[in-house]
């Protein structure tokens, strides 16, 4: 396993420019299967999520370039010939975007065939919504011996009235895209509104797909039989921009994020607020200053546009540094506190039990060594504790945090951290 060794005590001070979101361009690269027109996706961070896809891609079939003009990475994609309707077996168990893709093949091919996704280790997360969401639309869905199989019986989607339980994300983006290659449209009540699916919109906009409603209760989409090409750029990733703010905040430092969306953010800094942090915004960037011990404060997890889930261990690491006790709920996963007993290695003081973490801050964590354990949100967490603790932190598992961190070395090397990287 590849090891992050982290020297804590230095405030981090600087600038970081936030890369494209993650969590938009993985949807985003699945939409271009849609099509047989080359797409083209601008700021397309280079993290493992990303490289898997690509490969996931060239196996069906898909031409795939990447090139980086003025300090930029675009990404073209033409699906002129699908060659397969399997998403290859060893490849998605790498990632559990690659879900996303069932929908598009069975849009584009009128057949799809998968097995489950992997991905991070945070509990179960069914795709019993984007399947029964397929079936509305008329498909048949066979699942066996971890195998899914979906068709469409008469050839074609139709457009369908879909109403999700919850307002999952991936479920949204799934049907979202069936539905732009389907007949008809297909209203998809209890929606997510994440920012990330008003992104993949656009991108299946600008194919020629008509979408109203994002960010609403109920979004409709009006298919068509033959999408075009498309030039779309990836918003900035929020979760990357929370999780250095937090650096700075658990380090008592000054930092500047450049290429952020601050509306994205709202509920996420009212909680950084909260806990003593000075924020302001500008135009693209957010100044943040942290406290030289921030307070402690509750959150719980919700959708869009409540606090975010993929913050949510970042923040457990900085409420153990906190004055005074922390309660943490967690409503969106149920295994999302793993991590709390590598932090404990480091001397935090945590209860869990179930949603709830109860947080007792301290006045200094140690440095342990750790393992980010197949999440990478938790090993991001690892890394910022390790920021504040006394002496070196080393993080084993440092490539589950490279499935959504850019440069994670290089850049908090840039704002003064003393981190460093054994891949041996």
């Amino acid at each position: 396993m590849a090891r992050l060794i982290v020297r804590g005590g230095e405030p981090l001070r600087g600038k970081v420019r936030v890369n494209g979101a993650k969590n938009a361009v993985l949807p985003m690269m699945a939409a271009a299967v849609l099509t047989r027109s080359e797409c083209l996706i601008r700021d397309v961070p280079d993290i493992r999520d990303v490289r898997v896809m690509i490969e996931i891609l060239k196996d069906l079939g898909v031409k795939v370039r990447l090139e980086r003009i003025n300090g930029r990475r675009y990404l073209s994609l033409k699906a002129e010939h699908i060659r397969t309707d399997a998403v290859n077996a060893r490849l998605m168990k790498k990632m559990r975007s690659s879900v996303l893709l069932i929908g598009p093949l069975l849009a584009r091919l009128a057949s799809a065939r998968m097995t489950y996704p992997g991905g991070c280790a945070i509990g179960p997360r069914p795709v019993d919504m984007h399947l029964a969401g397929f079936e509305a639309m008329g498909a048949t869905v066979v699942e066996k011996g971890g195998q899914v199989t979906a068709y469409a019986g008469r050839g074609a989607l139709s457009g369908a009235e879909i109403h999700l339980e919850y307002p999952s994300v991936g479920a949204t983006e799934n049907l979202m895209m069936a539905a732009a290659g389907a007949r008809g449209v297909t209203r998809i009540w209890n929606p997510a509104r994440e920012p990330e699916v008003d992104n993949l919109a656009a991108f299946l906009q600008a194919m020629g797909a008509n979408i109203t409603g994002t960010g609403s209760d109920v979004i409709s989409v009006e298919g068509s039989d033959v999408l075009g090409g498309a030039d779309c750029g990836v918003i900035p990733d929020r979760i990357e921009a929370g999780t250095y703010a937090i650096a700075a905040v658990i380090t008592g430092g000054e930092i500047t994020l450049e290429n952020v969306r601050t509306e994205h953010l709202r509920a996420f800094l009212a909680k950084m607020n909260e806990v003593g942090t000075e924020v302001q915004a500008g135009r693209d960037q957010l100044w943040i200053k942290g406290p030289e011990r921030p307070r402690a404060a509750d959150i719980r997890t919700l959708p869009y546009p409540g606090y975010p889930t993929d913050l949510q261990n970042q923040y457990l690491a900085l409420s153990c540094i906190a004055g005074g006790t922390s309660v943490i709920t967690e409503s969106i996963f149920e295994n999302r506190f793993k991590v709390a007993e590598e932090l404990a290695r480091m001397g935090a003081s945590i209860h869990t039990e179930g949603r709830l973490a109860v947080v007792k801050g301290v006045e200094q964590l140690s440095g342990a060594c750790v393992e980010a354990d197949d999440d990478l949100r938790g090993g991001a967490s690892l890394v910022l504790a390790g920021l504040r603790a006394d002496g070196a932190t080393v993080v084993r598992g440092a490539e589950y945090i490279d499935r959504g961190y850019m440069n994670l070395v290089g850049r908090l090397r840039g704002l003064g951290a003393d981190v460093t990287r054994n891949d041996d």
